[in-house]
């Protein structure tokens, strides 16, 4: 099997690039496991050149691995001087950097035609490994277990939202999360029919709907997880309201599996909520991809592009009725050989506590 480096010099033959310098640190990782604050990359048909400051150096030692290993605080000017007799003409780079950055990209490398580079490695990254998809699948256990725990937190009339989230973030980090994914969406009562109300002072009361989206960091991997649960009681219409949302969800998961278009992906979901009447209250996209990231592609829209296996995906779909409450359910799929599988396994039938 290809490590990731091999797959990106098979990637990079197939663009205009003699080399591709990589900036984004999520995407180094990706690339070197290298996990610190201050890396250049430089990977040409020739040449992996690895740099970092002399905080770094001995870590990269460490774990950086098929690499020439350059301590500086020059990355770009040691850059140029390396390749300067290697005949290169054209040098890719990570499309997403500052101003002042590419103004200093320019002028180092003004011999150079520079080419950026928009989601060259995350179209890689949106393949996961076995390694990849173990520890998103353990970010998921640890964000499961953080649900059931808060379950018995929560008391109507004297907890807050902010409270929910500190609980869960602490308790995720006890579980051995290194760290929360996302700023939380705890959004109770009225607030719930905010798809992204972020966690407020608001007390939760008996007979509202509390919605807690979170999700945490695992070996620098993501969970992202949804469930809408109801405090004291339950009327009708909210029973009905879950129902439908919770039968998106499944029917997403019984039909996700490689091939089906993107397209299709936030289709099957929608169609059921459309089909209850509540299409206009289904007001975002079915989900995204998660990996290093909290979201990554694919998304869903329009795209006629297939979902392939490895992608690891989000399944969140949600009815929001303005001035009265919201529900939402995700989970997080991997696709498999056969299928999808369900990485996170919190319940979410509907509960009332």
């Amino acid at each position: 099997m290809l490590s990731r480096v091999e797959k990106f010099e098979v990637a990079l033959k197939q663009t205009e690039c003699d080399a591709v310098l990589v900036t984004n640190l999520k995407n180094i990782y990706y690339l070197t496991g290298f996990s610190g604050t201050e890396a250049t990359v430089f990977i040409s048909k020739t040449r992996r050149i690895f740099l970092t400051d002399s905080r770094y150096t001995l870590i990269a030692k460490g774990v950086v691995k098929g690499f020439d290993i350059i301590e500086t605080r020059d990355a770009l000017g040691e850059i140029a001087k390396i390749i300067g007799d290697d005949k290169l003409e054209k040098i890719g780079f990570d499309d997403q950097v500052s101003y002042v950055y590419f103004k200093m990209l320019k002028s180092v490398f003004a011999a150079y035609e520079l080419i950026p580079m928009s989601s060259f490695i995350e179209n890689l990254r949106m393949i996961k490994d076995a390694e990849e998809i173990d520890s998103i699948r353990k970010a998921c256990q640890i964000s499961d277990q953080a649900f059931l725990d808060v379950l018995d937190f929560i008391k109507p009339g004297e907890t807050t939202e902010l409270a929910v989230m500190n609980f869960l973030d602490a308790r995720m980090r006890k579980l051995g999360a290194s760290g929360a994914s996302f700023d939380f969406i705890i959004a109770s009562g009225y607030r719930s029919a905010m798809p992204h109300g972020v966690a407020s002072e608001k007390v939760i009361q008996t007979g509202e709907t509390l919605t807690m989206d979170f999700g945490c960091y695992y070996n620098h991997y993501v969970s992202d997880m949804t469930r809408t649960i109801h405090v004291g009681h339950v009327t009708d219409e909210e029973r009905e309201i879950y129902d439908i949302v919770l039968r998106a969800n499944k029917a997403l998961i019984d039909q996700a599996k490689a091939g089906v278009s993107r397209i299709d992906f936030d289709r099957i979901p929608r169609q059921i909520i459309n089909d209850a009447g509540y299409g206009a209250y289904f007001t975002h996209g079915i989900g995204h991809g998660i990996g290093l990231d909290i979201h990554e592609i694919p998304y869903f829209g329009k795209s006629s592009e297939p979902i392939e296996i490895g992608m690891v995906l989000t399944d969140e779909p949600g009815i929001y009725l303005d001035g009265k409450y919201g529900v939402r359910i995700e989970d997080d799929l991997v696709i498999t050989e056969t299928g999808c599988e369900v990485l996170t396994l919190a319940p979410k039938e509907l509960i009332v506590i």
